[in-house]
């Protein structure tokens, strides 16, 4: 009867031997798992924003920038179309989400109505495969509207805050940050949470930047005293560049707003020095599509001034002295070396889609996540305490067998944890203390059963047995209820309650093993060992 397959007590010594093994260096020192062998496990269980302290910032993706972008592009583009069919028009403007241009002659609307549907694709053809045309195209008294349609916009919606999130993950990644956190949060904000930074202005300013650059010509002809005033010629821009006196005024500069070379062309960029000058610089690298563009405008503008604008912001202005076949170039904008390290990282991880807003922002020192920590600590040995001498005092040596399968319980909880990887909080902690009390659930229920077949005259043997089998059921039905719980936690929450949620679960899952493999284990051994002549508890 209270035989246990040898194939059984292998796998079981072999699940308790790794999970103390992997669990082994949360209890010791940096210095002491330095000194492991090299075949010993040394990660540990990441502890999140709460036990180690970091910074923590919520974001917002400001959406209506790309739409405003894309209305103004759509308004040149109409403008262009219109003249160079030669229909006249008045009142070209952005209302809200459409475009609106009144058309003067009448007998020419049927034509601008075909130019203006030939600048409406459909949005099936590209990224956003919603099916239908990307504005909604009407007329009504001569006057022409196209207006972006709403599958449209929650497509794009959902683009923009997806790109920006792997774009701000690379950023990330490439600050050196360790285990950093960023999810979606509602259907517009970028949750960010990097466990152990302290200072978040680097941070605040790498993710602050947009990252759009462009290579656009300097207009010389241009009156720079009139830009100021607000005449600038049509087809060009005002924008400021750093002025590398100290403390003194921007420099302005006109630019064409035609963009020669996008940003999105570039395939490499890293900080260097200028062997001439020994300053700090970027150097960058296109694309094929990219390096010839930028061999045709350097071929065919020598002598020009050639602006790299960042964010709108003119960071060099140089003269193209020859033209530049490499597909490569350098930026030299004054940088310090921190600077040129930081925009060689924004210009690899890629420009934002769109504008991020920080909502709210929060440092935890380390030493108050060290308080979370001893806290944590505290209350789990507490809780541990209080369920062994409970269990003890109850079942006498069999509480003994339950307390050391509620150790080994706690000891494949964090190996799990370890093993996948999963970050440590706080409600995490509460996880853990939560299984402690219903990891012993089972070894009650089985206790209570074998002691209800002593009290019917059963045989030890018997009624151990017993116990273990019809015991089972109930034990099953109340984990697969936990388990179901856990699981609308994990899928319905967020943040803390998803930490609760995973730790909740595997507790669950270890708890069952300790309490019916190696609890049942530790009994048949006991019994086949010691051959009592009647249960005391």
């Amino acid at each position: 009867m209270l035989q246990i397959p040898t194939w059984s007590k292998i796998l079981t010594g072999l699940i308790l031997i790794a999970g103390i093994l992997i669990a082994l260096p949360n209890a010791l020192s940096k210095r002491a798992i330095a000194s492991l062998p090299g075949f010993m496990p040394k990660s540990q269980v990441t502890l999140g924003l709460d036990l180690q302290g970091g910074s923590y910032l919520l974001l917002e993706v400001e959406l209506n920038k790309v739409i405003d972008d894309r209305l103004n592009t759509l308004v040149a583009d109409i403008r262009m179309g219109l003249r160079k069919a030669d229909i006249g028009y008045r009142n070209l403007q952005t209302k809200g989400h459409e475009v609106s241009v009144e058309i003067i002659n009448p007998a020419k609307l049927d034509k601008a109505r075909q130019i203006l549907d030939a600048l409406n694709p459909s949005a099936s053809g590209g990224l956003l495969s919603v099916g239908a045309h990307e504005y909604a195209l009407t007329a009504s008294h001569g006057v022409l509207k196209m207006a972006l349609t709403d599958s449209y916009i929650v497509q794009m919606r959902s683009q923009v805050v997806s790109q920006s999130i792997e774009v701000v993950r690379r950023r990330i990644d490439a600050m050196g940050t360790r285990e950093p956190t960023i999810e979606q949060q509602d259907t517009q904000r970028i949750l960010v949470q990097v466990p152990g930074l302290q200072d978040p202005s680097r941070m605040k300013t790498i993710l602050g930047k947009t990252a759009k650059m462009t290579f656009q010509l300097v207009d010389e002809t241009a009156s720079i005293p009139e830009a100021i005033k607000g005449i600038v010629p049509i087809g060009d821009e005002l924008l400021y560049q750093n002025n590398p006196v100290k403390g003194a005024p921007p420099i302005p500069i006109v630019v064409q707003r035609r963009v020669m070379v996008s940003g999105d062309r570039l395939t490499d960029a890293s900080a260097g020095i200028d062997q001439q000058t020994q300053k700090p610089e970027v150097d960058f690298r296109f694309d094929t599509v990219g390096a010839r563009q930028f061999a045709d405008v350097t071929k065919n503008n020598v002598g020009q001034r050639f602006a790299i604008v960042l964010d709108n912001k003119v960071i060099s202005a140089p003269v193209i002295q020859e033209p530049i076949l490499g597909g490569s170039g350098r930026i030299d904008g004054s940088f310090t070396v921190q600077q040129a390290n930081d925009l060689a990282l924004l210009l690899r991880a890629g420009a934002l889609p769109a504008p991020l807003k920080i909502l709210e922002e929060r440092t935890v020192g380390a030493e108050l996540g060290a308080d979370s920590v001893r806290a944590g600590k505290y209350s789990a040995i507490a809780g541990l305490i209080l369920v062994v001498i409970f269990m003890v005092l109850r079942y006498g040596l069999f509480g003994i067998f339950a307390d050391v399968a509620l150790t080994l319980n706690v000891v494949l909880l964090l190996a799990t944890l370890t093993l996948i990887g999963a970050t440590l909080t706080l409600p995490g902690i509460a996880g853990i203390v939560l299984t402690m009390g219903m990891a012993v659930d089972a070894n009650v229920l089985i206790y209570e059963r074998i002691r209800e077949e002593i009290r019917n005259g059963r045989t030890i043997i018997a009624s151990i047995d017993t116990g273990f089998r019809r015991a089972m059921a109930t034990i099953v039905d109340a984990n697969m209820t936990h388990v179901i719980a856990s699981a609308i936690l994990f899928q319905l929450g967020s943040g803390p309650i998803r930490g609760f949620a995973v730790t909740l679960l595997i507790g669950i899952i270890t708890s069952f093993f300790t309490a019916v493999m190696v609890t049942r284990l530790i009994v048949v051994s006991w019994f086949q060992m010691v051959r009592p002549k009647r249960l005391a508890f």
